[in-house]
């Protein structure tokens, strides 16, 4: 999907955003970091990369998304000294070493590099999808919606949310989620034999609805679940699917 890339600058910009987003971005010292903004309600808004470029932060985030980030961030500036601009470039992307003008994906190890550079990408031939999928990588507009819960699209493990660094919009609803409750519900890979529709319901063999279809790789897919009636005889339009747990 195509991406923007947004430029935040000002003597506020750091404290600015660690109010806002749910990682900590004192990190940013270290290299680029993944991150979300959320309601106070603890939904969804956006996922994106924060990256340090010489005092500004810049913002890497799906295209459909970015004017909503610009607003969001817009009616919470208020007074502070921060301005938000649009930034130039081209999203590359590539596994192996990192080239110089690179950075790590910081989600997973298996995701590879990313780099923003002054003209279109013209052979990328990587599977991402697959990717995606193997590693349990939620998408913005598929696994990731308004009504989404970071902690039911794996966001922890994609070391995109720190529990240590304090108050952001949100917070308080994720920090519960994390600490008060087992998730019942939640994104998950299964694997599907047989032809089925994206939005399709996964059903038990009592006819019981126990999740969605959402993105599929040949044999495998990411489903959103109800655990406690997931298992290994479920089925999704003609095909057969099972979730290991």
């Amino acid at each position: 999907m195509p991406r923007r890339l947004l430029r935040l600058s000002g003597a506020d910009t750091h404290d600015f955003l660690q109010g806002l987003v749910t990682n900590d971005v004192r990190k940013l010292a270290d290299g680029p970091i993944y991150a979300a903004l959320l309601t106070p309600q603890g939904k969804y808004i956006a996922d994106f990369f924060l990256i340090a470029d010489r005092g500004d932060i810049l913002i890497d985030v799906d295209d459909a998304l970015a004017a909503a980030v610009k607003q969001r961030l817009t009616m919470y500036k208020l007074r502070a000294d921060v301005s938000i601009a649009d930034a130039d470039g081209h999203l590359h992307r590539g596994l192996g070493p990192v080239p110089a003008d690179g950075w790590a994906d910081p989600r997973h190890e298996a995701l590879g590099w990313r780099a923003w550079r002054d003209t279109p990408q013209q052979d990328d031939t990587v599977d991402w999808e697959a990717l995606r999928v193997a590693h349990l990588v939620p998408q913005s507009g598929i696994e990731l919606t308004p009504d989404s819960f970071i902690l039911e699209t794996n966001f922890e493990a994609l070391h995109g949310v720190d529990f240590r660094k304090g108050c952001y919009v949100g917070q308080e609803v994720t920090a519960r989620m994390k600490h008060k409750t087992e998730l019942r519900k939640g994104l998950a890979v299964v694997d599907i034999e047989g032809d089925a529709q994206i939005g399709d319901d996964i059903t038990t063999p009592d006819g019981k609805t126990a999740g969605t279809l959402l993105t599929r790789s040949g044999g495998k897919a990411l489903a959103y679940l109800r655990f406690d009636r997931s298992g290994p005889d479920m089925t999704c339009g003609n095909a057969k699917v099972s979730y290991p747990g």
